[in-house]
């Protein structure tokens, strides 16, 4: 990684590897964390040349940001490339990052599940044991994406202050503390 510095290295190697485990391409991961950490949007050859990956695997990985929504294309004056800078503001893009698993993921597997269970309905599809534990975990999906959807309105300010209230919402709540 050229002309890095051993911080800047640590977090784009870290985040690529961070990247896999959450189903990313570790290059793709890698350039989203150095477009985080740059102070100027990069064009696609500054970010070929400072990783050391080939220039399709870097117009492919900015492609898939760019459909993330995490990572747009910028102009810069008197520069005809495109520049790519990521979004700056973390709360809004764990947000987005959310919003689009959601959209690809829960949604899809939310439709499954009640596709399964009207046809595990119907006579000798399924037994009530697959019929019960399917249903379980339909309720388990809709009350996550209840709760996904209160916290996509509630305001940046609003999410920090209740997640540093930690235990004292609980005791008040009377739930005990988690």
């Amino acid at each position: 990684m050229k002309n890095l510095s051993p911080v800047a290295q640590k977090f784009i190697l870290h985040w690529g590897e961070m990247g896999l485990r959450w189903g990313l391409n570790r290059t793709v991961a890698q350039i989203h964390a150095l477009l985080f950490i740059s102070e100027e949007p990069l064009a696609a050859d500054a970010i070929v040349e400072t990783l050391g990956v080939a220039r399709s695997n870097v117009s492919t990985s900015l492609r898939e940001l760019q459909n993330w929504g995490i990572v747009k294309v910028v102009h810069v004056a008197g520069d005809r490339r495109d520049h790519f800078e990521s979004m700056r503001d973390v709360y809004e893009m764990f947000r987005v990052i959310l919003r689009e698993r959601k959209r690809r993921e829960i949604d899809p597997t939310t439709r499954m599940l009640r596709d399964c269970i009207a046809e595990a309905g119907k006579p000798k599809a399924a037994d009530a044991v697959i019929h019960d534990r399917l249903g379980q975990l339909l309720e388990f999906f809709e009350l996550a994406t209840a709760v996904y959807e209160q916290s996509e309105k509630m305001p940046t300010t609003a999410a920090i202050k209740l997640a540093k209230a930690g235990d004292k919402v609980f005791k008040l709540l009377r739930l005990g503390t988690v």
